[in-house]
């Protein structure tokens, strides 16, 4: 059918519909066989009167095995060991299936693999059967150390599958746990998104009048002179400034014609007034102040 080195060094691939596998009671013989076929064609039935099709399947045989592959993704679906493959054979009465008995490596359960296969079901029993024998011939020629050497193998191809059954998880859990972290941190909808209160429009720290203002000591070393204190009875405006004295003003903070009504103003202040026989003037030169 094939080459040595085509079985021994690569694989020979054929395509066909997965029909599923199932417990047998017995490793080999064609009634054993018979049953699992009527078993899972039946089941089969069943799925195709619910609208499911029939799964594709990949088969890689060599002289280490043979290989159930998703034909899209290349995913490894069962690894069945060749020397745990015990019976293999075509269906006479259909010339689309053909089966495989193999020992599960983990449960040690006889399983009956059932293919459906329109124009190679023969061929592919015969393919098994040629890596069988190429096999045993190896088996001969190494006393049997090659065996063990598949067995390594084997365990190896298990162990590698799992870690990437786990990886393929893991992925899936991280991508969930950033997706549930985007959801939290997005707002509903609807709702307003509202600034500290310690800060203005233009992300600036309000001024409050009741600040504390601390003195500066001046360039020339002397101390600055004691804060004006008011009395508590003289009210602040609405930005907690002092009331506008316009006599405090410089001549250069003024235009002349107001600069000479204010200090025409100021003149006549400047005379003073008596009350209860106090002098009161609002020269700030005037020590009386």
């Amino acid at each position: 059918m094939h080459t040595p080195e085509a079985l021994a060094k690569h694989y020979i691939p054929y395509n066909a519909k997965f029909l599923g596998n199932t417990e047998v009671e017995a490793p080999k013989g064609t009634e054993v066989v018979k049953d699992a076929v009527r078993k899972l064609k039946f089941q089969r039935h069943i799925k195709k009167s619910e609208g499911q099709k029939t799964p594709k399947a990949e088969l890689q045989i060599s002289i280490y095995g043979v290989k159930i592959l998703d034909p899209k993704t290349k995913d490894v679906q069962h690894n069945c060991q060749l020397h745990r493959i015990s019976f293999c054979a075509d269906d006479k009465t259909d010339k689309r299936i053909f089966t495989f008995i193999c020992k599960d490596s983990e449960s040690n359960k006889h399983l009956c693999y059932v293919f459906d296969s329109e124009k190679c079901a023969e061929e592919i029993t015969l393919t098994i059967g040629q890596a069988f024998d190429l096999a045993y011939k190896k088996f001969l020629e190494s006393g049997g150390k090659d065996v063990e050497t598949r067995k390594q193998i084997g365990s190896l191809q298990k162990r590698i599958q799992e870690l990437e059954t786990e990886n393929s998880e893991l992925k899936q859990q991280l991508q969930d746990l950033e997706e549930q972290l985007m959801i939290a941190h997005v707002p509903p909808a609807g709702s307003i998104s509202m600034k500290p209160q310690s800060t203005d429009v233009f992300d600036m720290v309000p001024f409050s009048p009741v600040t504390p203002l601390v003195p500066t000591v001046a360039s020339n070393g002397c101390p600055p002179p004691p804060p004006t204190t008011l009395p508590p009875d003289i009210r602040k405006d609405l930005f907690g400034a002092e009331p506008f004295d316009p006599f405090t003003c410089g001549a250069a903070d003024f235009p002349p014609d107001i600069q000479s009504k204010l200090d025409e103003m100021q003149e006549g202040f400047k005379m003073g007034l008596t009350l209860e026989g106090t002098v009161f003037s609002l020269d700030p030169l005037d020590s009386r102040c």
